[in-house]
C-alpha cells in the first residue's frame, strides 16, 4: 500500500508526524491495524461474483473439479467490503481480512509441479542423444 506524499503520513510506518516535524514511534501492526485497505475494490468482488456464476464458468469448473463452484464467499466479501467502506464495522473488517487470508493459503497449499533449477544444467551445451543418430 502506497501512501500519498500530500497527505501527511510516512509510507513506511503509517504513523502521523508530530508537531515538531519528527514522526512519532509506532508499531506496525497499529499501522497496518489503521491503515488496513482491502486487496481489492469491492467492485472487484461482485464481478468475481458474477464470473462466479456464468455458465462458460460452471461448465469449466465442473468439468476441471468434478462440482460446481462456490460463490457465496464472494458475495459475502462483497457485502462485507461494503459494509466496511460505509460503516468502518470491525467484525466486517476481520471477516473480509480472514476470507482473504483463506485464499491465499488455499493457493499455497499445492506445491508447484515443476522443481525450478537454480542455474543451467552442466551438459546443456552438448548435442541431444537423439540428434547424433539423425545426422
Amino acid at each position: 500500500m502506497s501512501i500519498p506524499p500530500t497527505s501527511g503520513l510516512t509510507p513506511s510506518i503509517g504513523c502521523y508526524p508530530e508537531e515538531a516535524g519528527r514522526v512519532r514511534s509506532c508499531k506496525m501492526a497499529d499501522a497496518e491495524e489503521n491503515f488496513w485497505r482491502p486487496p481489492r475494490s469491492c467492485e472487484d468482488y461482485w464481478a468475481e461474483w458474477k464470473h462466479c456464476r456464468t455458465l462458460r464458468n460452471l461448465l469449466h469448473h465442473y468439468y476441471t473439479y468434478g462440482e460446481t463452484p462456490a460463490c457465496a464467499q464472494w458475495k459475502r466479501d462483497y457485502r462485507h467490503c461494503r459494509q466496511w467502506e460505509e460503516s468502518g464495522s470491525a467484525e466486517a473488517k476481520r471477516c473480509l481480512w480472514e476470507s482473504e487470508q483463506a485464499r491465499i493459503l488455499a493457493k499455497q497449499k499445492h506445491p508447484p509441479v515443476w522443481t525450478l533449477r537454480q542455474r543451467p544444467p552442466t551438459d546443456w551445451h552438448l548435442p541431444l542423444p537423439g540428434e547424433e543418430k539423425s545426422k
